[in-house]
């Protein structure tokens, strides 16, 4: 009896778990660059044979790999990126991953991000452009011209973000190792004059956490059902 108690008490944590993740994807669902978390569950099993209880593991969070839609916005200064790949930007984290490519260039000709973090080249080192000839020309493969002369090369990184990642704003990511740089990969590239926007479906979310919120009543019911049974079993006994 008292292991329903505890197998129930396991799921609402879960449950708890997931509620967190979805608000969270609502929340950035007009985020660029936002990529959706998700849980996944798995049974823990105490004892064996008749006597073993299946419980609900507390859950790992990983990141959606699906890409957000393109959105057109005419600044030569924001960057999308076509493949799977990310921007590196330096930050008092340490290096992040980022898929939001609304950059600008300071004064001083530095290409920044839009909290003002550099944006680093394959190399790792922040990008220099000069501030005298205005915006520059981005090519396919993330190549910055200025007047027709290569300045500098927008870096791409590849990395996984494995399990339970921690975030760094809203769209960031702190990756556990050294990420990659992309070289000589057809299939990746950056588009100039566009941005990523989120890949949460809002409705898809909202019917989640109406799933999730009816899971967790109908736990919530068996919880009492249960510690009623147990108390009457308790005055049954006691009474004898």
């Amino acid at each position: 009896m008292q292991d329903g108690l505890y197998v129930a008490l396991s799921s609402q944590i879960a449950l708890e778990r997931r509620l967190n993740t979805i608000a969270d994807n609502v929340a950035n669902a007009s985020t660029v660059g936002f990529r959706a978390t998700g849980v996944k569950f798995e049974d823990v099993v105490s004892g064996v044979g008749e006597k073993s209880v299946s419980f609900a593991s507390t859950g790992d969070t990983y990141l959606s790999t699906q890409s957000g839609s393109f959105r057109e916005t005419g600044n030569p200064f924001d960057f999308a990126i076509r493949g799977d790949a990310w921007f590196g930007i330096e930050t008092p984290a340490g290096t992040i991953m980022t898929r939001d490519g609304r950059f600008t260039m300071l004064e001083t000709g530095q290409l920044v991000s839009i909290e003002g973090y550099p944006v680093l080249d394959a190399g790792g080192a922040p990008i220099q452009l000069d501030p005298r000839n205005g915006a520059p020309q981005a090519g396919a493969d993330g190549v910055l011209r200025q007047d027709g002369q290569l300045v500098a090369a927008i870096g791409l990184y590849d990395f996984n973000p494995g399990t339970n990642f921690q975030r760094y704003g809203n769209s960031g990511i702190i990756p556990n190792g050294q990420p990659d740089p992309v070289v000589d990969r057809i299939d990746v590239g950056v588009a100039q004059g566009f941005v990523e926007d989120s890949n949460v479906n809002p409705i898809l979310e909202m019917t989640r956490l109406i799933g999730v919120q009816r899971a967790f009543e109908q736990t919530a019911a068996l919880m009492r059902s249960s510690g009623e049974t147990f108390s009457e079993a308790v005055r049954t006994l006691g009474s004898k």
